[in-house]
């Protein structure tokens, strides 16, 4: 692992940090010595003062000084040393030490004077401390009490917090003789009021007696903040570069002939709502740029982005150039064919599409036709991004469900440009609403588009939160809806990483429908499956010749089938809100009134409950994203892929939200200062600056 900082000594540097200390400390990302003054406490013991043994309450983790008036093995289910301690305060406290040496029942005998430091807990005899670290008094009496609040750091295995103490109070010794570099120029730290980087770190290793705890414990005291600062910067700026990096080549210029897309709207059987609108003209302004577009369009489930996406695919083809929409699934890959197939082979316009599945003559059939530039619009799924991929002309590249893609795959798109010396325009979608704090710092290299409102005729869904218990409540709700003439669908969820047992859930519970419901004509899909049978299966559902649809979360994006009503889905607890909020926009496509019935396994955790509340509350798909972000943080919400390079060591989203606007401010500042932006990045990212340099 390269360090943080080029010019900083090594940690074998320090005194007694030998070859296998430093493999340890190297898990923690600490190489450098400057690595050790970041690597920062996640909280602080007050150890600075002696607590009278009768003012303690349970909780209170705390020094406490007093005289061993008794003494004594207990014996029972576990053998234990009680000691009895008095202060001269109205109280006593009991010291419980389950593990003890005949050393160290001789060391607590009575009459001996110690000083403890642990938390306080009730016992069965009054207040006791199990365990706690404790130093009995020699013939020069007990050392001094701390002078500063005590840091404990992040760890891990095979270290201890004392080691740690002792390396970084090594650091900060060579901190007053050598020099961290204060990157922020003084323009910046004024403007924003930012405390130096060296007394900032000085006191976050070290706080004062009378530094104020509950501000270090919420992480918001102007040192820790002004770290924070830094290190959104060190991202926000890798962005730009990145952003720089992709639009250094050029692109297409694709101004509208509005030939092909007044005849697309023309047949369309329905009017494109205000929003959509604005997007779409707001994507045709940047296709008409010589600077490749950036841009990410956010849309609720079903506010008709995929048609955004075509008047941007004609746009190109009108100016002779090729377009390829790409998606994470091969069933929403089959679908788009299908859709984009009905709307512009009327308009004369050739596609391709290219998947996992499409193989033989087929596939060097689709090759040819992407090579020679017969297929005007490509659709596919990743597929698209093999070497043997090669387009005519790409002057387009609409990008689905991001999150699903690493940022790798987003780039390496530009190769595919003509001869790699023009980037291809990329319009990015997701019908994960993403919250402002996160598109602000994981999308900072992109333009954002937001489509706010549905077109009409479409209903809200009713959402239902209801235990498992009343199954057979629910299979008759099933019944019902099919019986009037309605389709279902019926997810499976379990623990995402075992997609085998997902499916055998899945298997299980089609079984059990088919005997409960003789009646009804069910279908079954999960990802176990060959793409051809699930995509047959999709299509007699589709075609209405299925009533009820089992499936795993496979089903989660881009499946469209307007008669469906009701959407069951089991241990909905198990899923994050946003992938909940596109499973229920499976429903609710037509003009009939439709329920998602959420059947949840009784107990349900305190953050089970809350996120299940907030589904029956809402289908504002911003509110809902927002809350997972509470609850679940970034790197669920943006899919891991997406975050390889967002771990932060101490800034918080969530926490600093109100710092990203400043950040973005001085990022702008920086921007012609390129030795100042690698600097910053290289600090805070080390090599991992190197995502964006495909």
């Amino acid at each position: 692992m390269q360090s943080s900082f080029s010019h900083s000594p090594a940690v074998t540097a320090l005194k007694g940090v030998g070859a296998a200390l430093a493999l340890k400390l190297e898990r923690l990302g600490i190489v450098s010595i400057q690595d050790l003054l970041f690597h920062l406490p996640t909280r602080y013991q007050d150890r600075t003062r002696i607590i009278p043994i009768g003012t303690l309450r349970p909780g209170d983790e705390c020094v406490i000084q007093g005289t061993i008036v008794a003494s004594d093995i207990q014996m029972g289910r576990r053998r234990s040393l009680l000691c009895r301690i008095q202060d001269g305060s109205a109280g006593t406290l009991t010291l419980r030490f389950f593990h003890f040496s005949a050393a160290q029942k001789n060391t607590l005998a009575v009459g001996s004077e110690i000083r403890c430091f642990g938390e306080v807990r009730p016992g069965p005899g009054g207040l006791e401390m199990v365990h706690p670290e404790y130093r009995a008094s020699n013939a020069q009496g007990l050392t001094p009490v701390e002078e500063s609040l005590t840091p404990i750091y992040p760890m891990t295995e095979g270290l201890q917090q004392s080691r740690v103490r002792t390396l970084v109070q090594q650091a900060l010794t060579w901190l007053e003789t050598g020099s961290v570099s204060e990157l922020l120029p003084e323009s910046v730290r004024r403007q924003w009021r930012l405390p130096e980087l060296k007394a900032s770190l000085i006191y976050l290793h070290a706080p004062p007696v009378d530094a104020n705890q509950h501000l270090l414990l919420e992480g918001l005291h102007p040192a820790q903040r002004r770290l924070a600062f830094e290190e959104l910067l060190a991202h926000h700026l890798t962005l730009l570069q990145l952003r720089h990096k992709v639009q250094e080549n050029g692109a297409p210029l694709l101004p509208p002939t509005h030939q092909l897309t007044a005849e697309f709207l023309a047949q369309l059987p329905f009017r494109l709502t205000t929003a959509q609108q604005r997007v779409g003209e707001e994507v045709s302004a940047d296709l008409k740029k010589p600077l490749p577009m950036l841009r990410l369009v956010q849309g609720d489930v079903g506010s008709g982005k995929t048609v955004v996406a075509a008047l941007a695919a004609l746009q190109t083809v009108e100016n002779g150039y090729q377009a390829a929409v790409m998606v994470p699934t091969e069933i929403l890959a089959e679908q788009h064919f299908i859709n984009f197939s009905q709307w512009m082979e009327p308009l004369g316009i050739k596609l391709a599409w290219l998947a996992g599945k499409v193989k033989g003559k087929q596939r060097v059939a689709q090759l040819a036709a992407i090579a020679d530039g017969s297929a005007q619009i490509v659709i596919g799924t990743h597929a698209l991004f093999q070497e043997e991929v090669r387009f005519y002309n790409l002057g387009l590249a609409v990008i689905d469900e991001q999150h699903r893609f690493g940022v790798h795959q987003r780039l390496s798109l530009r190769e595919k440009g003509r001869d790699g010396k023009r980037s291809p325009h990329q319009l990015i979608m997701t019908a994960t609403p993403i919250p402002r704090t996160l598109t602000m710092s994981a999308y900072a290299d992109l333009d954002c588009s937001v489509i706010d409102e549905l077109p009409p005729g479409r209903t809200p869904v009713n959402t239902v939160v209801i235990e498992d218990s009343r199954r057979d409540q629910v299979i008759e709700r099933v019944r019902v809806a099919c019986a009037e003439g309605r389709q279902a669908y019926w997810v499976c969820t379990l623990i995402e990483e075992s997609e085998a047992l997902q499916c055998q859930a899945a298997e299980v519970a089609e079984v059990t429908l088919k005997e409960l419901l003789p009646e009804l004509r069910i279908g079954l899909v999960h990802g176990r499956m060959k793409a051809q049978e699930k995509t047959e299966i999709m299509r007699l559902f589709k075609a209405a010749e299925l009533d009820l649809l089992v499936a795993t979360t496979v089903i989660e994006v881009g499946v469209d089938v307007p008669n469906a009503s009701v959407m069951i889905i089991e241990n909905p607890e198990r899923l994050g809100l946003s992938q909940l909020h596109q499973l229920r926009g499976r429903v609710g496509r037509g003009s009939v009134e439709s329920y998602c019935v959420l059947m949840y396994h009784a107990p349900l955790s305190k953050q089970g409950r809350e996120r299940l509340a907030v589904m029956r509350e809402t289908t504002d798909g911003f509110r809902i994203a927002e809350k997972d972000l509470e609850l679940r943080g970034p790197g669920e919400i943006l899919g891991t892929r997406q975050t390889g390079m967002m771990q932060f060591r101490i800034a918080d989203l969530q926490r600093d939200a109100d710092l990203l606007d400043r950040v973005r401010q001085a990022a702008n500042q920086l921007s012609n200062q390129p030795e100042i932006m690698q600097a910053v990045t290289r600090r805070w990212l080390g090599h991992h600056d190197e995502y964006g340099h495909v």
